[in-house]
């Protein structure tokens, strides 16, 4: 009985764990979108800016944001956001879609684009964070 309790201890210590790590991870990734809001917004009401709003990025094709003028290498990239794309892409917008337009030298930090993700990537396509 005493290995059975000590076990589910464990085990709930370590999602408690897990959740504070997300949580933080989301919490740094807001912080880093501070970089990115003098171009675009996300969340409930964003609208574009000179960038997309980025609401429901991730599963988004590059270049569909409604009422959005995107440069034609973003609409002819064949891009649909993923987690691995928007990694990619973060790193170096210029090099991953020569001809974009946006002028942004790029995140090289991998601990900082992997909380910018987190927190990107929990908006729908509403501005709603996901359940």
């Amino acid at each position: 009985m005493t290995k059975l309790t000590f076990g589910a201890l464990v085990a709930l210590a370590m999602t408690a764990a897990a959740s504070s790590a997300m949580a933080q991870d989301v919490a740094a990734g807001k912080t880093s979108f501070n970089k990115c809001l003098a171009c675009h917004a996300i969340g409930e009401g964003a609208k574009n800016k000179v960038g997309p709003e980025l609401n429901g990025l991730d599963g988004r094709k590059s270049g569909t944001a409604p009422d959005y003028n995107y440069s034609e290498a973003n609409k002819n990239s064949g891009i649909t956001w993923n987690e691995a794309q928007f990694k990619e892409y973060i790193k170096d917008p210029k090099a991953k879609i020569p001809g974009t337009k946006m002028a942004f030298a790029g995140i090289k930090n991998e601990t900082e684009i992997n909380n910018l993700w987190a927190y990107v990537s929990q908006f729908d396509k509403d501005g709603k964070i996901k359940q």
